[in-house]
């Protein structure tokens, strides 16, 4: 008598919101997989309510900040599930803060949370992916690991680490039959900004007086307006994703928005130093962030 054939193991993180939520409910109406969907304690109360568990589908809490509870969700999915074929590290958190306003515990919690999270599940499941000859790791990345922006440098160098990590491990698991993507969204229609976190010293209780306050002020909603203006949905990233996880071999670096697609290949066709001037420029009222507060004009006159 043939052994029955295993579904696929799917591990999602960050599935309490945006892009985590939309594919959560692609993947709970998909029978060919087994799917883990984890969020924060917190996020768990909607996920219960939209998506009653089964013999094929959980719902469970980790902060992946945590080693201790990365380690005992992996040790549970091998226990009753054998292991983690395909890994979707999407949980991270964004920072809005110049650097000089950014601290090494805020700089800790925004490279915990994007890279050495999602680093160290990627740790946990690659052993039972080597002794199958076969898996994906699927990271998700942002147009800020393509090109910095001013305001979000913290969250920019946390998303170029995880690229970083992730071409590397590309190569190194080739050979094994492990595949290794970078999902690369930009501006997403959704209310993801009102998430983002404030630094000790860049939280909107600070007003707008001071050196940065050229920098907030127009930084943000200026964001908001391009995330308002995009026609891309997090449904939309989400079903990205989910042909990703279908595709036999898929692509090292996908960029899933149009304004991704775009920067994708300036960044490739046009020389840095230019790129660099045209977007410095296209900042919203940038010849006038901090004209009150800088020497620049008088140390030309003494120059």
């Amino acid at each position: 008598m043939a052994k029955p054939t295993l579904l696929p193991v799917v591990l999602v993180t960050g599935c309490g919101s945006g892009i985590g939520l939309a594919l959560t409910e692609l993947l709970y109406h998909e029978p060919h997989y087994r799917v883990i969907a984890t969020a924060r304690e917190n996020s768990l109360a909607i996920l219960r309510e939209k998506f009653p568990e089964t013999d094929r589908f959980w719902i469970r809490a980790l902060d992946v900040t945590n080693p201790a509870e990365r380690t005992a969700l992996i040790d549970e999915i091998t226990r009753e599930w054998r292991g983690v074929n395909i890994l979707v590290n999407n949980a991270g958190v964004s920072y809005r803060a110049v650097v000089e306003h950014m601290n090494a515990d805020e700089e800790q919690h925004q490279f915990d949370t994007n890279y050495f999270g999602p680093v160290g599940l990627i740790r946990g499941v690659l052993p039972h992916m080597r002794k199958l000859g076969r898996g994906k790791i699927i990271n998700v990345s942002s147009v800020s690991g393509m090109l910095a922006m001013p305001t979000m440098g913290s969250y920019s160098a946390s998303k170029y680490a995880l690229e970083g990590i992730s071409e590397a491990l590309w190569y190194e698991v080739r050979p094994l039959g492990i595949n290794v993507s970078l999902i690369q969204p930009g501006f997403v229609r959704s209310k993801s900004f009102l998430k983002v976190q404030y630094s000790t010293q860049s939280g909107p209780e600070h007003g707008l007086d001071g050196l940065y306050a050229d920098y907030y002020q127009h930084m943000t909603p200026f964001i908001e307006r391009l995330m308002g203006l995009s026609f891309t949905t997090p449904a939309m990233v989400a079903r990205r994703i989910l042909r990703t996880i279908q595709t036999e071999n898929p692509s090292l670096w996908i960029p899933a928005t149009l304004d991704a697609k775009i920067f994708y290949y300036l960044r490739r066709f046009v020389p840095r130093r230019i790129l660099l001037e045209l977007l410095f420029v296209a900042l919203p009222r940038v010849r006038h962030w901090a004209i009150a507060h800088t020497n620049r004009k008088a140390q030309r006159a003494r120059d």
